[in-house]
């Protein structure tokens, strides 16, 4: 068997939040990673839905961004970004 080949394999400090809040259609149960490996952003992860983003405040400003990446209505994703908006 070949060696593997790692492009990087790098153990870093994280701190991790865990948040769970009602919107007035869904329930948002999210893990916000902030770590120095993404240049100020962080990572979210939106824990029943199964799905992640990097995100700064220039995502969050981005028309349509979080509808496309948590695969939400404009109203679910207006209560997240308003969520996000004071955390990051």
């Amino acid at each position: 068997m070949a060696e593997r080949f790692f492009l990087y394999d790098d153990l870093e400090e994280t701190k991790t939040r865990f948040v769970s809040f009602m919107g007035e259609n869904q329930r948002f149960d999210l893990a916000i990673v902030r770590s120095d490996r993404y240049y100020g952003k962080q990572l979210v992860l939106d824990i029943q839905g199964s799905r992640f983003a990097i995100i700064g405040e220039d995502d969050l400003k981005e028309e349509g961004y979080l509808e496309h990446v948590f695969q939400l209505s404009e109203e679910d994703a207006e209560e997240l970004k308003s969520f996000l908006t004071e955390i990051v």
